[in-house]
């Protein structure tokens, strides 16, 4: 957290549901040698996360499943074709739990647990 060299760049997607919100996300790593599926395994137990990623069936998330649901939900992970520690990954929630309200606890309880307020 407060990395500023972190470098990230996300798409927001609008689809014509009614809640939940989309988003295609590019990161890059310090590490060299770190593959899609180590970037999985990491996101796996990650807690309030939900690895949906199994191309061979399918499965990835979508804004439809999301609703009413605090998790967020993550798939499509893969490598950057051009950058070798760039990655790309699917995220969607709930945007009126996960986006705004229950973010929103999320961050303060945060906040706490690490003496800032």
């Amino acid at each position: 957290m407060g990395d500023a060299s972190l470098k990230v760049a996300a798409t927001c997607v609008r689809l014509p549901i009614s809640r939940g919100h989309s988003e295609s996300v590019y990161f890059e790593i310090d590490e060299a040698g770190v593959s899609a599926a180590d970037i999985k395994a990491s996101l796996k137990d990650a807690p309030g996360i939900v690895l949906q990623d199994d191309p061979a069936t399918q499965t990835y998330p979508q804004a439809l499943d999301c609703v009413d649901k605090r998790e967020t939900f993550v798939g499509r992970v893969r490598r950057d074709l051009d950058e070798p520690k760039g990655f790309h990954m699917w995220v969607v929630s709930d945007n009126l739990l996960k986006g705004a309200a229950w973010n929103s606890v999320q961050i303060a309880e945060r906040l706490v647990a690490l003496n800032i307020i």
